[in-house]
């Protein structure tokens, strides 16, 4: 009954904004359309606009990540201050990122507009999607200026916003096509194709797919106390697939519909840690993963705007290992998930200087697994979020409220209490001067997480039992842009400071013969962001592009005054870390570097010196050129990463490579 009532709530919820949608619309008003969206930040070699957000917003758009050099996601996300992206080694490996320590389950990872989810882990594996074609990316703290999302983006802690790009077609083209052989090190070759097609005026489709594969053996140096011995990194091989097909349509009342599919297939060795000298792990993993998404924007009159969102999205993987441990040998673990998820928002403006919006979603998801006695868990998820902004002069005042409500079915064992939460956001922008582009802004953000799928029933160490974990934000911040002499074309200045605490926080305990999923965790969380950016005119065909940013934190464990790791610094946080770009372009030849610094860290909870990762500094250095040949454009692109061969973990006994190169063709036509 319970089940029923929930999708009653989804059902009606969704359908009511629709309804009242539709009935507004017939109303015309005579005030102007305001609605437009004011830009958050440009990092270009024009000075950036207004930033004018409540909350923190980072943002890499397609020309900066052109011009950096960029080739993966990871890399991507590592430049934006306050993330830790979690790199387990290779280009295989598992790629996760948290924002400001709150845990990568904190952090929803939109694409395109709508949300990707994994319920059984809690986190999504950013190394899987590509760069190639991304036209802005984004990191949001707390959330954007945005006020037709889905609710679920107002109940994360931060949104990292993946936007692919949208077909151009200029000179009375119909089609455009592009051709890409990427090559490297350690066996990496990733052939990839990207079409565009227009249908008709108002209709384009649009076609991407890429292949990676990579043998992952690369070499490393393996201490063992005072003795020191040169390894190669075996069981790290790699083979993907990836395909994508978009179509984007233009009403002629300006309404839009996007329809995208997207799949994906790997096969990876997992090499596992490297302790002493371990012999080589026979551990493997696949994973496939589909999904179909829509997205509907309709302008319902002067001052109603209406999106609505539908997804459908299947995973599957399957763990295999073998060895003397195992009863036959051998140990082959699969999962299915499948996830059905709506979601429709509706933006009001009653008056010039007041915004509302009202979104609601609703979504199932369900895990299969081969486990004996397996629950076969099913979660029912509502998420009703209220968004009121103010903007007058120079305030801008906005409160958000989600309303949360879960419910758990399973066929075998115990389940999870119902789950009912109500999380309210606070931020406010001031900007003093009206003539200067410098902003103050403050936020404060509630949010909590649902235990994952692993953390309730994973074999014996799930626990039915657990609470959500709970986090709260606390930031202050100023933003400035302008020019400081006449050397520079622009200056961006970014400040941040902020105070997080974490309660209930989710670990795996020792329990009396097993470890246990369990509330235990109290964490509170200190830290700074500084990002800088600045353009300067060398010449009339130089200039050079300059930008980094640092990050200091201090997030320490105070759930037990007794225990011995009692304020003591959380496993896997460096207090000091940071990036610097610069990029010199011309006619002739582009040349980019980059550097990317990491204190030390501990990988257990006491912070002992035996317990130290010592901290690294990574260099790449890239050139790169385009040339223009009958209606061809081609693009050259050499690399160099790890230019000083640095050997360094970021994940305690997973090394990562030294020196490598890489080599890219693209052709566009």
């Amino acid at each position: 009954m319970k089940t029923k009532a929930v999708l009653r709530a989804i059902c009606l919820g969704i359908f009511s904004l629709v309804s009242v949608a539709e009935s507004r619309a017939q109303q015309n008003d005579s005030i102007g359309d305001n609605r437009q969206l004011e830009e958050v930040t440009v990092k270009a070699r024009r000075a950036p606009m207004k930033v004018t957000s409540a909350t923190p917003v980072q943002l890499l758009g397609k020309d900066e990540i052109k011009s950096l050099g960029l080739q993966n996601m990871a890399d991507a996300v590592r430049r934006f201050a306050g993330t830790n992206v979690r790199d387990y080694g290779g280009i295989g490996g598992l790629k996760t990122v948290s924002v400001r320590n709150l845990g990568a389950a904190h952090t929803a990872v939109s694409y395109d507009g709508v949300v990707v989810s994994n319920t059984q882990a809690g986190q999504v594996d950013i190394g899987r999607f590509s760069l190639d074609n991304v036209s802005t990316l984004s990191l949001a703290i707390g959330h954007d200026d945005n006020l037709l999302q889905p609710a679920r983006m107002y109940a994360s802690a931060g949104v990292l916003n993946i936007e692919t790009e949208r077909p151009v077609f200029n000179e009375g083209k119909q089609h455009q096509t592009q051709l890409q052989l990427r090559g490297g090190s350690f066996g990496y070759i990733t052939p990839s194709f990207r079409h565009w097609h227009k249908l008709g005026e108002h209709t384009s489709v649009t076609a991407d797919a890429s292949y990676v594969r990579a043998d992952g053996i690369y070499p490393f140096t393996l201490k063992n106390g005072q003795l020191m011995t040169e390894e190669k990194r075996r069981n790290s091989d790699v083979e993907s697939w990836q395909a994508e097909a978009n179509l984007f349509h233009t009403f002629a009342n300006q309404d839009e519909l996007n329809l995208k599919a997207y799949y994906y297939h790997s096969e990876r060795g997992l090499p596992g840690s490297v302790v002493l000298y371990n012999p080589e792990t026979k551990e493997r993993l696949w994973d496939e993963n589909f999904f179909a998404q829509l997205r509907y924007k309709k302008q319902l009159s002067e001052r109603w705007n209406l999106q609505a969102q539908g997804k459908y999205n299947y995973s599957w993987n399957k763990f295999e290992d073998s060895g003397v441990e195992y009863v036959d040998g051998r140990q082959t673990d699969t999962n299915r998930q499948h996830e059905y998820y709506l979601s429709a928002a509706l933006h009001y403006r009653p008056l010039d200087c007041l915004d509302i919006a009202l979104a609601q979603d609703g979504f199932i998801n369900r895990l299969h697994t081969n486990g004996i006695n397996s629950p076969e868990p099913v979660r029912y998820t509502s998420l009703t979020a209220l968004n009121v902004r103010y903007h007058q002069g120079i305030l801008k005042l906005a409160g958000s409220l989600v309303a949360t409500y879960i419910t758990e079915e399973v066929k075998a064992g115990n389940k999870p209490d119902d789950r009912q939460h109500l999380s309210p956001t606070v931020s406010l922008s001031l900007q003093p001067w009206a003539s200067h582009q410098f902003f103050l802004r403050a936020m404060y953000k509630n949010t909590f997480r649902v235990p994952t799928f692993s953390d309730l029933y994973y074999l014996r160490v799930g626990n039915t039992n657990l609470q959500p974990e709970k986090a709260t934000e606390y930031t202050l911040g100023i933003t400035w842009s302008g020019n400081l002499c006449r050397f520079t074309d622009f200056v961006s200045l970014t400040i941040d400071g902020y105070y997080n605490e974490v309660s209930d926080k989710i670990i795996a305990f020792p329990s009396t013969y097993v470890w246990k999923m369990q509330n235990y965790g109290k964490v509170r969380i200190t830290g700074l962001d500084v990002t800088l950016a600045t353009a300067l005119p060398i010449g009339e065909k130089l200039h050079l592009n300059l930008s980094g940013n640092y990050s200091w934190q201090k997030a320490i464990d105070v759930t037990n005054r007794e225990a011995k790791n009692y304020k003591d610094q959380l496993p896997y946080t460096p207090q000091h870390s940071g990036n610097l770009s610069a990029v010199l372009e011309n006619p002739w030849l582009n040349i980019g570097y980059t550097a990317t610094m990491m204190g030390k860290r501990y990988y257990l909870a006491q912070n002992l010196p035996e317990n130290e990762i010592e901290g690294y500094c990574e260099h790449t250095a890239t050139l790169w050129r385009e040339f223009g040949l009958k209606g061809v454009k081609l693009r050259l692109q050499a690399e160099i990463i790890n230019l000083t061969n640095e050997q360094y973990d970021v994940i305690k006994y997973y090394p990562m490579p030294g020196r490598s190169w890489r080599l890219t063709g693209t052709m566009t036509f």
